[in-house]
């Protein structure tokens, strides 16, 4: 099974070696046809703290590192 890969946005860089990543999808609605907006937030492992609050990241799947975090820092995204 494919890992998978998201890009999101910092929101918090407060805890050791973790971020939080807000990512935002938008889909269009089955029976209104509108476009809507949703967000997830996502826990992620950065081992070296470089990524600061504002960043926008990638992230991909990995094995669970904590209680909450299932996630891992890729790259920094490309704006």
């Amino acid at each position: 099974m494919p890992r998978r890969i998201l890009q999101g946005t910092v929101t918090s860089d407060k805890n050791d070696q973790t971020i939080t990543v807000l990512v935002e999808r938008r889909f269009k609605h089955p029976l209104l046809q509108k476009t809507v907006r949703k967000s997830k937030k996502y826990r992620a492992h950065d081992p070296e703290n470089q990524f600061k609050a504002g960043d926008s990241v990638r992230i991909v799947e990995c094995a669970p590192i904590s209680k909450t975090k299932r996630w891992h820092v890729v790259t920094e995204a490309n704006a």
